[in-house]
């Protein structure tokens, strides 16, 4: 499947700023599903410097600067990507066997998993998460069954309510409302994953906004999305090369596993490495936000003209109208 990605956010800013870096995770991924075959990045006004670098987690993360006073930033991220169609994960080891391999013991091989089962910012390891996951994770049950099981009472008991929470409130807060939006529900499954010394990754991303015909809309499309990575290695994987094959991407918003309808932007522990966009400024205290995700899909003999026409990335100064659109 072939699709364009274009994420537009728009800050107005009362008073104006005076000065501004920013950090942008604004580039999907290549990786074993997916490849991007363009990318631009657009900022108004222009910044003075613009780099592109990979981060630990092998993100592209784009730093800019605006050194100069300014009322409005305009970012537009436009991605042309092909995505395939998912594998569906097997059952898996019983989990407990998973943790022992993410267990500290001499001599025994380094996983690269092992650093998404430790606490993050946003999600620690809490007896009230193990509380939680107790009933999907009986003794012997094999992993990802049990966190499929997770998943869909993840999407039953808690309620999809868009200012119940913001970006910085806690995985724990969100367990004890028992309601937010896709970050935390991602967040109190990381949580209860890590807290049974699991390996779970946050993932952010998007989702087809309009689905094929006779299929379900999904909620997070027109905004950026988030679900979890769940790491599942078969039982004869015993290379740390081949970890990224062993992760399993579970969408607890719409109770199902990602499919090629999914794209993914950046991974991480949680929100807090992989924000779309953020930033320090000098001066404008007051701001309004505008977000805007649309992602269509794209015929395939305009997606190859496109692909041959353009560079796989680029940056560009733009000014455009405004857009409306809403955060995710």
């Amino acid at each position: 499947m072939k699709l364009r990605v274009i994420h537009e956010t728009v800050y107005h800013y009362t008073p104006t700023v005076q000065n501004a870096q920013h950090m942008a995770h604004l580039r999907p991924r290549t990786g074993v599903v997916q490849r991007v075959l363009t990318h631009s990045l657009q900022v108004d006004p222009a910044p003075t410097q613009c780099n592109m670098v990979q981060d630990v987690f092998g993100n592209t993360r784009t730093f800019f600067s605006l050194p100069f006073t300014h009322e409005q930033l305009r970012v537009r991220a436009e991605s042309l990507l092909e995505t395939r169609p998912v594998p569906a994960a097997p059952p898996g080891e019983p989990w407990e066997a998973v943790r022992e391999r993410l267990s500290y013991r001499r001599g025994q091989p380094y996983h690269a998993a092992t650093e998404f089962s430790f606490a993050s910012p946003y999600i620690p390891r809490h007896a009230d998460f193990v509380a939680y996951a107790a009933e999907s994770f009986a003794p012997g049950r094999p992993l990802m069954q049990a966190a499929r099981h997770l998943m869909s009472r993840i999407h039953a008991d808690f309620a999809y309510t868009a200012n119940a929470t913001d970006a910085g409130t806690p995985a724990l807060e969100s367990l004890r409302l028992r309601r937010g939006v896709c970050q935390d529900f991602a967040h109190v499954m990381i949580g209860c994953l890590r807290s049974l010394g699991l390996a779970a990754r946050y993932v952010s991303g998007y989702l087809l906004t309009e689905p094929p015909p006779g299929q379900p809309r999904l909620v997070g499309a027109d905004a950026s999305h988030a679900w979890v990575s769940v790491w599942s290695p078969s039982a004869d994987d015993r290379d740390s090369a081949l970890d990224e094959n062993a992760w399993f991407d579970l969408d607890p918003t719409n109770d199902r596993a990602a499919g090629e309808d999914y794209v993914t932007l950046a991974i991480g522990r949680d929100f807090s490495d992989v924000s779309p966009l953020r930033g320090v400024i000098h001066g404008g205290d007051h701001h309004v936000l505008q977000v805007g995700v649309t992602v269509e899909p794209v015929p395939e003999a305009i997606a190859a003209s496109a692909a041959a026409a353009a560079p796989t990335a680029s940056y560009t100064p733009l000014t455009l109208p405004q857009a409306p659109g809403s955060p995710g």
